[in-house]
């Protein structure tokens, strides 16, 4: 199991989940967690106890080969739509957004920004907006984010090469944590992929192409009933017919490993747009979220986005 994917490097590597986490993510008792730290499972030992990144423990179970771990369980569920006719992808789908952002020891009153919803321009909507207010240490945001999909695939040869070459050149889909993501070098020289490293990876090979390209940041919706915030990005380009198409490649890259049976959805991760992520105004490396007041620690900002009605 751990010769199947790279560890965190310890620069990026967060390890604060107890063994008992550990057991229950990968299905494992005692004497298999200590295999895996015997074949360089990274931890750190505090108070007798192991501690885990859990970036690695969910690359573990992903590819254990087991069927039973939580990711494995996890992401099945996730891509069951994938498997499913992409017309259902293609309607218009209304989305209850909302969005906390914290500033982790915080308590000064300072303006806050978010890297909201950007729908408009994809023919979304958004409604019964009530803008981001707080002040010390949190802020909320909340809206009703339509989206919808249109298919429309890429048309130049050239970034449909770059993009099969891409998705043929053997990276592995891990979960990284978004600050390594944004080391898109490294991410790749491991043999690794992520949606933000591969869409900054990918947008750089089409301006290398001569074509105007930038990742931007998102996020994917109905993750497991809603409540959990999956860093996602794609990338935006400018096709041969001067229209801007959306490659969400590393979505493509995902579904094909998790089931044979998502071709249609694949074909339509290369330009198209489905009514599953909700793009924002964030460049690909960005944060989504910022407070000024002076505080060297990341801000947190925690999505909750759920299915509004069936439309």
């Amino acid at each position: 199991m751990a010769n199947s994917i790279e560890f965190i490097p310890p620069a990026y590597s967060s390890r604060v989940e107890p063994e008992s986490v550990a057991r229950d993510m990968l299905r494992a008792d005692r004497a298999e967690i200590d295999e895996l730290v015997g074949a360089g499972l990274p931890y750190e030992e505090r108070a007798g106890v192991r501690h885990f990144d859990v970036n690695d423990l969910y690359n573990l179970g992903m590819y254990s080969g087991k069927a039973t771990t939580q990711p494995e369980l996890a992401f099945r569920m996730l891509f069951r739509f994938a498997g499913r006719p992409v017309d259902d992808l293609l309607r218009p789908k209304t989305w209850d957004f909302r969005v906390t952002l914290e500033c982790p020891g915080c308590d000064e009153d300072a303006a806050w920004k978010l890297e909201e919803p950007d729908v408009v321009r994809f023919g979304g909507e958004v409604a019964d907006l009530s803008p981001l207010t707080g002040g010390r240490g949190s802020a909320e945001y909340s809206a009703m984010v339509t989206t919808t999909g249109a298919r429309t695939p890429l048309v130049s040869p050239v970034l449909r090469r770059l993009t099969r070459d891409y998705l043929d050149a053997g990276y592995r889909w891990q979960m990284i944590p978004v600050p390594m993501q944004a080391d898109h070098e490294l991410v790749h020289a491991l043999g690794a992929t992520s949606c933000i490293a591969a869409s900054l990876f990918l947008a750089e090979r089409f301006r290398e192409a001569g074509y105007r390209a930038e990742a931007r940041r998102g996020w994917f919706c109905g993750v497991l009933g809603g409540a959990l915030d999956l860093p996602h990005a794609c990338v935006e380009v400018e096709d041969d017919d001067g229209a801007t198409r959306t490659v969400d490649i590393a979505k493509a890259q995902l579904a094909a490993r998790l089931s044979p049976d998502t071709g249609p959805f694949q074909e339509l991760c290369l330009g198209s747009i489905y009514n599953k992520v909700i793009p924002s105004t964030a460049s690909g490396n960005a944060a989504f979220g910022h407070h000024e007041c002076g505080s060297p620690l990341p801000i947190q900002v925690r999505a909750d986005i759920r299915s509004a009605r069936r439309s």
